[in-house]
C-alpha cells in the first residue's frame, strides 16, 4: 500500500447515471500507477484545497489509469459539486494513496456483496476480482431508480445471473433478510452504502451468519458516537500528552480539543478531511500507548492491534501516546 503523493491528469470523463460521473486519472507520462486491491480509495486534493476520498472502481490489474466515480451531492460538503462543475479533460489533480481499510479477506466459501447507491464503487471492484478468481459470489445492488444507478451494464457483464438489481421505484426495497438467510454457511458479507442499509445488514448478518461475517464501509459519518451512552455518562474526556516522534515534540491534548486540533497548531499542513472518523485521511501510526478508538473505520480486530488511529476523533486511554508523526 502506497501513501505517496501522486500528480495525476484527468484523461477521461463519463456520465454513468443521472448524478454519477466517472473520472479516469493517469500519471502525466502515462507510466504505471501504484498497485491497489479492491476496497482501496484515493485521497484527492481538489483545486480548492478540499480533501475528499473516493473508492477506486477500475480494473486492479490495469495500472495505466485509476477510475473514480463521483456522486453529485448538492447538499454535501462541497467536494462533489466542485468536481462535477469544474473538472475538465486535462485538469491536474493531486492525490494520496491508494489506502485500503476495506480489503476482501480470503477463506469464505461464498461472498455476498451488497451496495446501496454510490456504495457500488468499491463493491464493483470486489465483484470483478472475485469472479475472475472463480469465487462463488452474488451481488445485490440497491438504488432509487435505474437512471440513478451507475455501472449497471458493466455489472451485468461481470456478474451475469449472480447480479440482483433493486431499483426502488420498480421493485421496492431489497429483502435483505432473505438474501442473507439464503446464503450458504461460510458466507462473508461485504457492504457499502448509507448508514441505514449497513445498520440493518449488520444486525441481520450477526444473527444469521455471525458478527465476524460482516464487513462494511460507511460513506459518511455515523449518527451515533463510537462510545456507548453509558461510557459517555461515566467517563469525561481527560487531558493527555502526545509525543510526535518524527517532529520531536511533546504536546498536551486538553479535553476540549482533538489530537488533530493540537497537531494542526504545530503542523498546519497535516492532511485531514472529514474530521468525523470515517474517511481515513488522518490515519497515524501508534508507537506507544493505548488508544481510545472512536472512528467508524477499524474493525474490532484492527482496534485490538493498537498500531494505528484516526486522530480527528480518537483519544488516549493512558497519560501519553507516542505517534509516528
Amino acid at each position: 500500500m502506497s501513501h505517496d503523493t501522486l500528480d495525476l491528469v484527468v484523461r477521461g470523463l463519463r456520465q454513468e447515471s443521472t448524478n454519477v460521473m466517472s473520472l479516469e486519472l493517469s500519471l502525466p507520462d502515462g507510466g504505471p500507477l501504484p498497485h491497489w486491491e479492491p476496497g482501496a480509495h484515493l485521497e484527492v486534493i481538489l483545486p480548492s484545497g478540499l480533501v475528499r476520498h473516493y473508492s477506486l472502481c477500475s480494473e486492479p490489474r490495469q495500472l495505466q489509469n485509476y477510475r473514480l466515480a463521483i456522486l453529485r451531492e448538492s447538499g454535501g460538503r462541497g467536494g462533489s459539486e466542485e468536481l462535477h462543475s469544474q473538472i475538465r479533460l486535462g485538469t491536474k489533480l493531486t492525490a494520496r494513496g491508494p489506502r485500503n481499510h476495506f480489503k476482501v479477506e480470503d477463506g469464505a466459501t461464498h461472498y455476498l456483496l451488497i451496495a446501496g447507491g454510490i456504495g457500488i464503487t468499491p463493491i464493483m471492484a470486489m465483484a470483478r476480482e472475485l469472479k475472475a478468481a472463480g469465487k462463488s459470489t452474488r451481488l445485490v445492488y440497491c438504488g432509487s431508480s435505474r437512471q440513478t444507478m451507475a455501472f449497471i451494464d458493466e455489472l451485468q457483464e461481470i456478474m451475469g445471473d449472480s447480479l440482483a438489481l433493486y431499483p426502488r421505484d420498480e421493485r421496492g426495497r431489497a429483502d435483505l433478510l432473505t438474501e442473507i438467510q439464503d446464503a450458504p454457511d461460510g458466507t462473508s458479507v461485504y457492504a457499502c452504502g448509507p448508514e441505514r442499509l449497513l445498520t440493518d445488514l449488520e444486525g441481520i448478518t450477526a444473527t444469521t451468519l455471525g458478527a465476524e461475517a460482516f464487513h462494511a464501509e460507511l460513506f459518511g459519518p455515523a449518527t451515533s458516537p463510537a462510545r456507548t451512552q453509558a461510557e459517555d455518562e461515566t467517563k469525561a474526556d481527560a487531558q493527555f500528552e502526545i509525543e510526535l516522534r518524527q517532529s520531536g515534540c511533546t504536546l498536551t491534548v486538553p479535553p476540549e480539543k482533538s489530537i488533530l486540533d493540537v497537531v494542526l497548531e504545530v503542523n498546519p499542513s497535516f492532511m485531514s478531511s472529514c474530521e468525523e472518523g470515517f474517511c481515513g485521511t488522518c490515519e497515524t501510526k501508534v508507537l506507544e500507548g493505548e488508544v481510545d478508538h472512536r472512528d467508524t473505520i477499524l474493525s474490532p480486530k484492527e482496534r485490538a492491534k493498537n498500531d494505528t488511529m484516526f486522530i480527528c476523533v480518537s483519544r488516549s486511554k493512558c497519560p501519553k501516546l507516542v505517534l509516528d508523526a
